[in-house]
């Protein structure tokens, strides 16, 4: 199976378990692979047929800006549910990052889930 990929996705979001969390907007940064069969698009160079990224980024931006979630957990499974349902698509993994939430972890913390099957 072929793999479609965005990385280091920025979106702003409310998110956060936190009172003062609540009422701004914070940074997630998202890597995302999913599994689609490019021969079809290649076959015939029809992005209709292909797994159009940026209809897809279009899509995640509009959902981190409509999301009020406290955990990082939700947003990765309902983002990732949302994706699969509006595309089709088979299998997709994401890893959510939430830079600056622990100061000590430079690279940020977060998480990363894989569902859907190859």
């Amino acid at each position: 199976m072929d793999r479609v990929f965005i990385e280091g996705l920025e979106v702003e979001t409310v998110i956060g378990a936190y009172d003062w969390e609540r009422n701004i907007c914070q940074c997630l940064r998202l890597d995302l692979s999913f599994a689609w069969d490019n021969r079809p698009a290649a076959a015939g160079d029809d992005l209709s047929l292909a797994l159009d990224y940026a209809t897809v980024t279009a899509h995640i931006l509009a959902f981190a800006k409509d999301s009020r979630f406290e955990l990082v957990e939700t947003f990765a499974e309902r983002l990732v549910a949302k994706l699969m349902a509006d595309f089709g698509i088979p299998w997709m993994r994401l890893k959510l990052t939430k830079p600056g939430a622990v100061p000590e972890a430079r690279g940020g913390v977060g998480v990363e889930i894989e569902r859907g099957c190859l």
